[in-house]
């Protein structure tokens, strides 16, 4: 199965700040160019953080006003975020406003390993880096939902060629394939209940795949076999032992 990489889908002309750059500079960017955020890189165009719309309005609100009394933090038994916010409030620069560690993917990264990424960190985009672990793009949710987009023609191309003709060795039409929307429908009759699992699986992680429904029949039901009475063979075998 081929899945989209994160370099297919990412944005290159990156909007980025280093170090040094100004607290009201990095404001500046993300009102001129409509972006939430912005990565913060060194001279060696690496990585070293993330700003985001939050971390300027956390400066900001933790700024008093014209009449409101300067508020002293005491750093001493605060926890490291608070130490974090509190450095925060006061940062005038990037790479005093910037979190860190920066949450990063790889332009060789697939799609779906990307959006994993941004749901476990629960963030919005994630500065794409090269071999070297330089930056050259950006990626976004939106980005992501691209493969969603994918002609059904496509999806179904794959489901034939790839799942069931070069992985399943299925002869050609063997199998019924509908693709409507995204939801892909399986028709027809296979030798053994293992084959029907894996098409049902790998199916189901191709790009673009929103369902998969089954109405496949098969000959034997070889998942109820004791495993010293199988015999192993074929393609499907080697994907059972690895499930």
């Amino acid at each position: 199965m081929k899945h989209n990489k994160v370099g297919s889908v990412m944005t290159t002309d990156v909007v980025r700040a280093t170090y040094g750059t100004p607290f009201k500079e990095v404001a500046r960017l993300l009102a001129a160019h409509r972006i939430s955020g912005l990565p913060v890189v060194d001279e060696d165009d690496k990585v070293i953080g993330v700003i985001s719309e939050t971390d300027l309005v956390a400066r900001q609100a933790a700024t008093p006003g014209r009449y409101e009394p300067r508020r002293r933090f005491v750093f001493p038994g605060l926890t490291r975020a608070a130490r974090r916010q509190s450095a925060k409030a006061h940062a005038r620069t990037a790479g005093r406003l910037m979190t860190e560690p920066p949450v990063t993917a790889h332009a060789d990264d697939t799609v779906v390993e990307a959006a994993r990424t941004m749901a476990r960190h629960q963030v919005e985009r994630l500065p794409v880096l090269d071999e070297a672990d330089r930056l050259v793009g950006i990626v976004t949710r939106r980005d992501l939902l691209q493969v969603f987009l994918r002609p059904d023609g496509d999806i179904r191309d794959e489901v034939i060629e790839d799942v069931l003709g070069r992985t399943l060795w299925l002869p050609p039409r063997s199998i019924d394939v509908s693709v409507v929307q995204g939801v892909v429908t399986l028709t027809g009759h296979m030798e053994r209940k293992s084959e029907t699992a894996i098409a049902l699986s790998m199916i189901a992680r191709i790009d673009g795949v929103v369902g998969v429904v089954d109405k496949l029949t098969y000959r034997l039901d070889d998942t109820r076999l004791r495993t010293q009475e199988q015999a192993l063979h074929g393609v499907a075998d080697d994907w059972l032992r690895r499930m």
